[in-house]
């Protein structure tokens, strides 16, 4: 059994409320070199949560932290078209991730949440990952912001399906 001391979230970084599916999340990943789709749980707009990988299967998410971690991706991440609006993600969406992150944190005491770009290097040596330093955007929202809100996302990260937006 692997031992499991981090939970990555990420997000596809394809417009907000748009479905894309494991299939298609799998060959972008066979198209960068991976054999398979490199999460373990692919979480849609509607809030469906697909396997990607067995969690006993090292994944393809967080080079350097595959060996010892579950990567669980939200579809979704990039606003409209001038992508202004990052970190929107439907209702359903936000409580599969709150279910799914509170499953495997129940499973794996003692593992850290984090998104994808808390893993960024500490460049300036502070002990911390700030916004100048990472090196992707993913997942989009603040991890921890979210963990100390009580895996409740902010009024405006919840994408309002069917409500048009400026």
């Amino acid at each position: 059994m692997r031992k499991i001391n981090l939970i990555v979230i990420h997000c596809t970084a394809s417009r907000n409320g748009w479905p894309v599916s494991i299939q298609t999340v799998a060959e972008w990943h066979r198209q960068r070199g991976f054999k398979a789709v490199g999460y373990h749980y692919l979480i849609g707009v509607d809030g469906h949560v697909d396997v990607g990988r067995d969690e006993e299967q090292p994944g393809a998410h967080a080079k350097g932290h595959n060996a010892h971690s579950i990567g669980v991706c939200l579809v979704g991440g990039l606003g409209g078209p001038d992508k202004l609006n990052p970190g929107q993600f439907t209702e359903a969406a936000w409580e599969s991730l709150r279910i799914t992150v509170q499953d495997l944190m129940d499973r794996y005491p003692g593992a850290r949440v984090v998104g994808h770009r808390d893993l960024s290097p500490d460049l300036d040596g502070d002990g911390q990952v700030e916004p100048h330093e990472w090196t992707k955007l993913c997942p989009a929202f603040d991890v921890q912001d979210w963990l100390r809100a009580g895996m409740v996302p902010l009024d405006a990260q919840v994408l309002r399906v069917g409500v048009a937006r400026a």
